[in-house]
């Protein structure tokens, strides 16, 4: 019988297929934000042919993929403090104006990294409580602001601990924002029904990752491998 413990050691996604996955979801014309961490490499999986404007709070919009080390404009970065690339048509504005951008409703889709989300949504990625540190910065305006808010994360902690919770007992970012989850086993969908299991990595059962998920999934009629292209 397959345990917690076992899954904990089996092979998982690596960020730069979660990245690829989340990419999956940016339509043609769409306008982005890229949070920090694993949310800022979807930049570099962009099918040739189709536009994509990325957004940085830190007041750049239009710009593309990461440099490679060494390479890039020091004043040119992402989220994470990674150069970019230029592209056509990028522009430049002050703090004020990029959140005006995010406030006004005039982005497609927020992704963000988080410590924990709940059944209904509920995002929390800014504090952990036995730290005691923590740096809301746009957040709370990007998990509202945008039409979506996909979640790329890591399923469970290093620990062994759920990420996605039947409760946060973390500092809550967000009430019920959260509108797909893509971690490094799964790809769930929040709904008002509940959390509907979408997609397993390759390898996975929906009931492996039922084991390492607090709340209870609805499987989907289709559940299928995660797909990449």
């Amino acid at each position: 019988m397959t345990t917690k413990a076992d899954l904990i050691k089996k092979e998982k996604l690596d960020r730069q297929i979660m990245a690829l996955r989340v990419a999956k979801e940016f339509q043609d014309g769409n306008t982005v934000n890229l949070g920090i961490g694993i949310p800022t490499l979807a930049a570099n999986f962009i099918p040739a042919g189709r536009e994509v404007v990325f957004h940085s709070e830190n007041g750049v919009m239009g710009y593309g993929e990461i440099t490679l080390p060494g390479e890039g404009d020091l004043d040119l970065v992402n989220a994470s403090g990674q150069t970019v690339k230029p592209a056509p048509g990028m522009c430049f504005f002050t703090h004020d104006e990029s959140f005006a951008i995010v406030r006004g409703g005039f982005l497609d889709i927020s992704v963000m990294g988080a410590y924990q989300v709940s059944e209904k949504g509920d995002l929390a990625n800014y504090m952990i409580p036995e730290r005691q540190v923590g740096t809301i910065g746009g957040a709370m305006d990007l998990a509202f602001g945008a039409k979506k808010l996909i979640i790329a994360m890591n399923h469970i902690t290093k620990d062994g601990n759920y990420r996605i919770v039947k409760k946060c007992n973390y500092e809550i970012t967000a009430p019920q924002c959260v509108d797909l989850i893509v971690t490094d086993i799964a790809v769930i969908e929040v709904t008002k029904k509940g959390l509907v299991l979408k997609e397993v990595a390759p390898g996975w059962t929906p009931e492996e990752v039922q084991l390492l998920t607090e709340p209870k999934l609805i499987v989907a009629p289709d559940c299928h491998d995660i797909e990449l292209m």
